[in-house]
């Protein structure tokens, strides 16, 4: 089914609204998931036995979410089609003995995670979000959406030199303050947030707590052509893999299973339960097969003929440092989504998988960019060729260009995000 890709305002105020919703991967999978049920799909847990109905499903562990869509007449070895993406973003995260301080000053004790651009937390209003586990096992979640702490940094007349060269202290610089005092008290933190949460504070046996920033999402440029925001690396992608599943779900008729696969965990290598690189995907796959009726030989079927779109936001050309990309490929912000390789398998996009995404952006009408690293530069890597690797799939990664990665606050083409939308849609109608 050909359509035409047009700029939608709508889809990109839609991911607006989903960023400022999702300051912890938490919220991430609660707001896709809350997507999800309005377009059909229910919840399904993994400790109970599963039928092989049709329809949209959904599993939530953690801060990762796997949905799929079984249409009429799917065998037990029709194969998958598969987008990949992540709810995790390089941030700060608390201590599990968050009351520290010193000079009058109350404070938060954090870690840091992922590959933290750390001068971009400085100076900046910071609410707090995330989870709260009670005694009794449940989690709540919880979102202070207003300013609440800040990391402040040394004056320059204090550091001079801070304009040659600015350099923090990962232990010492990186703890944000969050009042005045010399009276601090273990516990006060956490009773505070189980106030914020309207939960007793003996009741909280554990936390996942990160700060925000709290500064909205938005338009910017002369024509409003682009968005500055944070965690859009990599929450563009799992709001637009989430829009394209409902889209693909609501056409009924398919050849073969869409899948949306949303992992936490991969800023620090995806080694978790919620994470690519555990069995949380192939599980359910595995189960989803065997709920059909299906054998061993027809999951060996099913993963021989699917394919995953792995999901995740690249760099476009910085105009002040051009040197550090690659001389003849240059991605450009609303040029269309970017198929990633790298032939050392930090990308696992390889020829035959360029030709399934170049044919879902010609289905949708989308123009699609090619991006490989500078060869003098190292290159990151993703989900993609955890994913190929783990589970036999073959696997495309592709994405948005953006400036500013594991920023606090990145920015990207106002087209791009409904851009790469309609080209994941296509790839799951397809």
């Amino acid at each position: 089914m050909s359509r035409p890709a047009r700029f939608d305002r709508g889809h990109t105020d839609d991911l607006l609204t989903y960023l400022a919703a999702s300051p912890s991967p938490y919220h991430a999978v609660a707001n896709a998931a809350e997507r999800l049920e309005k377009a059909g799909f229910r919840k399904v847990e993994e400790t109970d036995a599963w039928d092989g109905t049709t329809g949209g499903k959904y599993v939530l562990r953690g801060g990762a979410l796997i949905a799929w869509f079984v249409p009429e007449g799917a065998e037990p070895h029709t194969p998958f089609r598969i987008v990949g993406a992540h709810t995790d973003s390089p941030n700060l995260r608390v201590k599990p003995l968050p009351d520290t301080g010193a000079a009058g000053w109350r404070q938060v004790a954090v870690e840091l995670y992922g590959g933290t651009l750390l001068n971009t937390w400085l100076d900046r209003d910071l609410g707090l979000a995330g989870r709260i586990t009670l005694r009794d096992g449940r989690d709540v979640l919880v979102n202070i959406d207003r300013p609440l702490l800040r990391v402040p940094q040394l004056a320059i007349h204090l550091d001079r030199g801070a304009n040659d060269g600015l350099k923090l202290d990962r232990q010492k610089h990186m703890q944000p303050i969050w009042g005045l005092g010399d009276d601090v008290q273990e516990g006060d933190l956490i009773a505070f947030v189980a106030g914020e949460a309207g939960v007793d504070a003996a009741d909280v046996a554990g936390w996942d707590l990160m700060p925000h920033p709290v500064e909205a999402p938005a338009y910017l440029g002369r024509d409003r052509e682009l968005v500055a925001g944070p965690r859009m690396d990599n929450l563009l992608s799992v709001h637009a893999g989430a829009a394209a599943l409902a889209a693909a779900a609501a056409t009924g008729e398919l050849p073969h299973i869409p899948v949306l696969a949303a992992f936490d965990h991969e800023e620090n290598g995806s080694q978790s339960d919620t994470g690519a690189d555990g069995p949380l995907l192939g599980s359910v796959l595995e189960r989803s097969v065997h709920a059909r009726g299906g054998s061993p030989e027809d999951r060996a079927r099913a993963l021989a003929g699917t394919i995953c779109l792995s999901s995740d936001t690249g760099h476009a050309v910085h105009p002040n440092y051009p040197e550090r990309h690659d001389p003849t490929h240059h991605p450009r912000a609303n040029g269309g989504p970017i198929l990633k390789v790298n032939v050392n398998m930090r990308y696992a996009t390889d020829g035959s998988g360029r030709a399934v995404f170049a044919e879902a952006c010609e289905e949708a009408g989308v123009p699609f960019q090619n991006f490989v690293s500078n060869n003098a530069m190292p290159c990151g890597t993703t989900i993609g060729p955890i994913t190929a690797a783990r589970h036999g799939i073959k696997t495309v990664d592709i994405g948005v260009a953006i400036l500013s990665m594991h920023s606090a606050r990145e920015l990207c083409g106002a087209d791009d995000p409904f851009l790469l939308a309609n080209a994941l849609t296509a790839f799951l109608e397809n």
